[in-house]
């Protein structure tokens, strides 16, 4: 079975900790897409990793993982992320695999990356990582592939100081090296877990241009990013907040504010520790956006959900959810496409009663209080779309599964 995960919201959804806690049914995890740029956390226990490149499910021992197509690499970052495990006790010698078709990050690509956003007529906050310049030359066809370094007639059109920060990893990732389409295929019969970065609202095409990343975040990418087509993918799993955040510039209709919603986006950004894994950056935060949401289970054909950080609320006598936003006087429920709309977007509320004590200690759906589930059952209703997961706690084990996402019914 091939399984893909995205986000389906602005990033940030926790999509680390779902595929780590769904690697357990993979043979294989492969990240299709993004750099650097995309931080996940996977806490086991009392254990925190904080991943970048390397797919989440690589933390479960004897799982393959793979950067596939899709990413653009920075070789440097790999190998720091790779030590890095190899001293938390992670053993990933030949568990690690690399796209030889994915596109490498240069370090004068990082300045570039600044530069180009400070000279931007609306300037986007890019994480300076070089990843939206390493796209953008692979569409202007200049860009360097994996492969290109074992290529003799291309090493040699190289600057020197290319040749120079390539040189230590060719040899240390010469092993590594696969055709993913060729490796997918020999393995067509294992489970495979397509882990995307980012989110839908993020993504180049579907998202809030210009306000989104460079990479490919949607359902769509797994097919590209792993080198088969889309009639390969089985099933497709959304990761959601029980809130909304996003990091940078950009519209977000539903964003707390202090004038009608006093101190709560701060209270929200503590409890749920909302500051970026990659940069640090504080979170932007906001209500649940149900049309945001809608907008990413049909345009990635999403077959079930995962609700995540529901604990946030615990003990909250209100909780409200994003149903609609008003623009210019109209009522608008389809995700428009201009900034100019998004930005003046006001979102049409709908209050919720919040519960009493936690729900981190819950195992079943049926354990959750009442007004959780009341709170939940609307979000399926409103997007047409099963929650199929539900997070209670940062650890693996705090997980309620209502249906496995690894079955085909």
């Amino acid at each position: 079975m091939k399984l893909v995960v995205i986000g389906a919201q602005w990033g940030d959804e926790g999509k680390g900790k779902i595929v780590d806690f769904l690697a357990e049914g993979a043979d294989i995890i492969l990240r299709y897409s993004g750099g650097a740029n995309a931080g996940h956390t996977v806490v086991i226990q009392e254990q925190t990793f904080k991943l970048h490149l390397i797919p989440s499910g690589v933390i479960t021992p004897d799982k393959k993982a793979v950067l596939g197509i899709g990413m653009a690499v920075d070789l440097e970052n790999l190998f720091e992320e790779l030590d890095g495990l190899e001293q938390s006790g992670i053993s990933w010698k030949g568990r690690v695999f690399l796209s030889d078709r994915a596109h490498v990050v240069l370090p004068q690509y990082k300045e570039l990356d600044r530069q180009k956003d400070a000279e931007r007529r609306i300037p986007i906050g890019t994480t300076g990582r070089g990843i939206g310049i390493t796209y953008a030359l692979k569409a202007h066809r200049d860009g360097i592939r994996v492969a290109d370094l074992f290529d003799p007639a291309v090493w040699q059109t190289f600057k020197r100081e290319e040749k120079s920060f390539l040189e230590p990893y060719r040899e240390k990732i010469r092993d590594m090296v696969v055709d993913v389409s060729g490796f997918v295929h020999q393995h067509r019969d294992k489970n495979i877990l397509f882990e995307g970065a980012q989110g839908t609202l993020l993504d180049l095409d579907l998202g809030t241009y210009p306000f989104v990343s460079s990479g490919i975040s949607c359902a769509a990418g797994a097919a590209i990013g792993g080198g088969i087509g889309p009639h390969s993918l089985d099933r497709v799993i959304g990761v959601f907040k029980a809130y909304s955040t996003r990091v940078g510039n950009g519209p977000f209709p539903s964003e707390f504010t202090e004038q009608r919603d006093g101190k709560l986006g701060d209270t929200i950004r503590e409890i749920g520790r909302e500051y970026g894994v990659t940069t640090g950056r504080p979170r932007r935060c906001g209500y649940l956006d149900l049309v945001a949401l809608s907008y990413a289970c049909r345009s990635n054909s999403i077959d079930g959900l995962c609700l995540i950080k529901l604990d946030v609320y615990d003990g909250m006598e209100e909780i409200k959810a994003c149903t609609a936003y008003r623009i210019d006087g109209n009522e608008v429920v389809d995700f428009p496409a201009t900034i100019e709309h998004l930005n003046k977007a006001q979102p049409v509320l709908k209050s919720f009663r919040g519960w009493k004590g936690e729900v981190k200690s819950c195992r079943s759906f049926d354990d959750l209080p009442s007004e959780a589930k009341d709170y939940i059952h609307f979000i399926e209703e409103y997007v047409e779309t099963s929650v199929d997961i539900v997070s209670v706690g940062h650890n693996r084990s705090e997980t309620i599964v209502r249906r496995n996402p690894w079955t085909q019914s």
